[in-house]
Formats: C-alpha cells, structure tokens, sequence
C-alpha cells in the first residue's frame, strides 16, 4: 500500500510497491495536494493529469499554476492607474444579498426598464436629454451604428479608422453592425469639404458621421482634424466616439480643476454642446467605474438604440449597474475626487506619495526611493504622465512578488524592479513592507 506521510509528495511504501516506479493513486495525490486553495474536484483533475503526464511529481506545481488563474485581487504597483490587464480601474460593488428592482417600477408595481434610473443620472452628468448602459464601448459603437445606419453608408475619417486595444477595429465593428463604411479625407489631413463631398458624392446614402476619439495614440506634426462643431454643420447626425469617459473638462468634482495631463481629452458634455446627436464612451477608463459602455444624446436615437434586438444581448446586469450607479451619484454629489478610486489615485500629490514610500523603505529596510511616472492607463490620454514616486530594488524580483498569497504586480525598468506607490492603495502599503522583508528570506 502507498501511504502520504506530509502535505508534499513524499510517500512511504510498504510491501513490494516502489515508490519510484509507481506513482501514487489519484485520490492520495489529491489528497496530498488539500493545502492549495483549490475545491477537491479540482485537485482530483490536477492528480490525474499529473499521472497520466508520467511525472506525478509536478502536481503540485500544476495546481499551484490553477490557483494563479483563477480571478483574485492583486496590488497594483505599476504605476499604471487603469490598468487593463488588472480590470482598469478599481471599483467596489456593494450590493445587499437581496432581491433589487432592477426591472421592476415601484410606483405601478408592473415590469420596468433597467436602463431608466442609470440612464437618467447620466444624462444628468453629460447634459444628454437620454442615456443607456450596455458591456462596454465597442457595444456601444456596434449598437448605435445597427440601430441607426443598418444598410446606410457612416462616413469616417481615414484618420480615425482605428484599431484600440483588443482588437477592436472600427471597419470590422462597421461591418458586423451592417453599415457600410466611407472614407473620407486622409490618414493625416481631413477637412470638413471632405466630408461634404463624401456626404454628397452620388450614390452614397450616410446615415451618420462618425468621429473616433484615437485614444492610445497620437498623431503629431502635419495634422488636421474636424472638430464636432463644424461636423454638426452638415445635417448628418453626428455620433462622437470620445472613449476614455471623461465626463466634463471642467471637472468639476476636482477642486483645482482639471489637471495638465487631461489637456486635449474629449469630454461628453461638450462633445454633445458642440452639436453631436450622440456620444459613447466607456465606463471603466476615466469614468472609474466597472465595464461598460455608455450610450447618451437625444432622446430619439437612444430610445431606437434601446429598442434594437441587439441591445438585449449587449445589456449588462445588475452588479455592473449597480456599480455604475455608485459611481455616477458620485460625480453629480461632486465627491468623486473622494470617493472614486481612480480619481484619488491620479490626484494624490506626489509628495504624498514619496512620504509613504518613505515609510515604507524604512518599515522594509530595504530598496531606494526614486522619482517615476505614472499613466493614466487603458488607452487614455495617450503620452500623458503623472509624476509619483516608487521604490527601486536591484534585479527582477517580479515572479517573486506575484507568487504571494496576495499577489503584488510591479513593472521591472534597467533591469530592476520597480513599485509606483500612486497605484497601492494606502491600506496595502504595509502589504507592500512585508513583501519587501520576504525578500531576505527568499
């Protein structure tokens, strides 16, 4: 028989059997395995892959690799605010462990819309007459455009036919909508004629104009685009696509106003001032809150937008609608500088943050504090930087700190490692003190 002596996979034998010769039974190696955070089923599949490998010895490395996919917090200390590969910006979902009125009215006690108090706070905060929710931005682009220019022509500049982050691809999004895309002007250069031309050029029939905002990245030098004011002009509906979410360039919940790095950024209240029939923009970049995309503008084109067959299968749920809606009161009460994790990352003083970079070196006695660069982070303001501070260590250490119980994600610079304090939540700093102290162990 094969007995497990330890939570390891050393086994004593007893009788003829060989250890080195016969591995072990599945159900002992999962067994073997109960101290990884893994349900027992999972730990089964681990054992049986491992033997059927050859090599049952690797299982608990297999089960170690499971349990680091699976969906679990981590500590941003890259410096990058946004981050998309660690779900943009952080947000909180708090939500009772109760049923919620998300499609009920309980005024008429009849069936409601999801959409109706979410889309009215945002259109508060943009100045829309109408908005809705759906999963994120490009839902929102495909959308409108099959609500609104199915089997019509949508003029865009060859400027803004752009590919964003994860494949997002404005002539693939137009051609899946069912709108047909038209050209206009050049990759560098397009002029409010040319989209005259195009709207008038015979046999095309454009149902909208629409302006992509490139929003990671930027073309400099011998340019020229056409603001939305002047694209209002053409008795074409214009749809403005600003991306980033950035709600009002005033920014009035921040104290001191809108900061240098958001200089250029198109905002939805004044994209839709300047005449634009509709805006779309994403929940979770500048917004700071959870995935999704945003819809707002006239009232008309958002109730077709809201009517379409497609905006069932692109609607998000609750816990998105509830975060949203958090988040949003948040910016109309004018506390999110406060509030709204993003905001109080990409405000906080850097002197602040070399202070608590300070402490940490200190509690840690180890590492140097140096001056850095933050981003905003997830495709917005494309070249902009934060100044921060953050903590140097000499060589990669960065497989080290992601293999802890809380993981600690950080960016390696020359060869070494570097942890931007402007992405660490304050709490976590003594997070960040006892990774630091491991080290000598490790």
């Amino acid at each position: 028989m094969i007995e497990v002596v330890d939570s390891g996979l050393a086994f004593r034998t007893m009788g003829s059997v060989d250890s080195t010769s016969r591995p072990p039974s599945v159900d002992a190696l999962a067994r073997s395995l109960s101290h990884i955070d893994l349900p027992h089923p999972l730990l089964v599949d681990v054992a049986r892959q491992a033997i059927a490998s050859g090599d049952h010895h690797r299982a608990e490395s297999m089960a170690l690799d499971l349990r680091a996919a699976m969906l679990q917090p981590v500590i941003n200390a890259t410096g990058v605010i946004a981050h998309t590969n660690l779900g943009r910006s952080p947000v909180a979902v708090h939500v009772e462990s109760r049923a919620q009125n998300l499609e009920f009215d309980l005024r008429t006690g009849r069936r409601g819309s999801r959409q109706s108090g979410i889309g009215r706070l945002l259109a508060r905060a943009v100045g829309a007459e109408a908005a809705m929710v759906v999963n994120n931005n490009a839902a929102a682009v495909l959308l409108v455009l099959a609500a609104l220019a199915h089997d019509r022509d949508v003029a865009v500049s060859r400027g803004e036919s752009v590919e964003i982050g994860g494949g997002f691809r404005v002539p693939e999004v137009m051609e899946q909508s069912g709108a047909r895309l038209v050209d206009v002007g050049t990759t560098n250069r397009t002029r409010l004629d040319d989209y005259r031309k195009a709207i008038h050029r015979k046999g095309t029939d454009v149902a909208l104009v629409l302006k992509v905002h490139p929003s990671n990245y930027r073309v400099e030098g011998f340019v020229e685009e056409t603001p939305v004011s002047q694209l209002s002009t053409l008795g074409v509906d214009v749809v403005a696509d600003i991306g980033s979410g950035l709600l009002d360039e005033a920014c009035p919940w921040l104290p001191s106003g809108p900061p240098d790095w958001l200089r250029g950024e198109p905002a939805a209240r004044q994209s839709l001032e300047a005449g634009a029939s509709l805006v779309t923009f994403s929940g979770d970049k500048l917004l700071g809150g959870p995935q999704s995309g945003v819809i707002a503008g006239r009232a008309d084109l958002v109730a077709r937008c809201a009517a379409h067959p497609l905006a069932r299968a692109l609607r998000p749920g609750g816990l998105v609608l509830s975060a949203l809606h958090d988040v949003t009161i948040r910016y109309l009460d004018r506390t999110a500088c406060e509030h709204v994790p993003f905001w109080k990352m990409a405000t906080a003083s850097a002197d602040s943050i070399r202070h608590r970079c300070d402490q940490v070196v200190d509690g840690a006695r180890i590492g140097k504090v140096i001056a850095c660069d933050s981003l905003p982070g997830a495709g917005s303001t494309p070249g902009a930087h934060i100044p921060s501070f953050g903590i140097e260590l000499d060589g990669d250490v960065t497989a080290t700190f992601r293999d802890r119980e809380l993981p600690i994600v950080a960016r390696v610079r020359d060869d070494r490692t570097v942890l931007d304090l402007r992405t660490v939540a304050p709490d976590d700093d003594q997070h960040v003190v006892t990774a630091l102290r491991d080290l000598f162990v490790s």
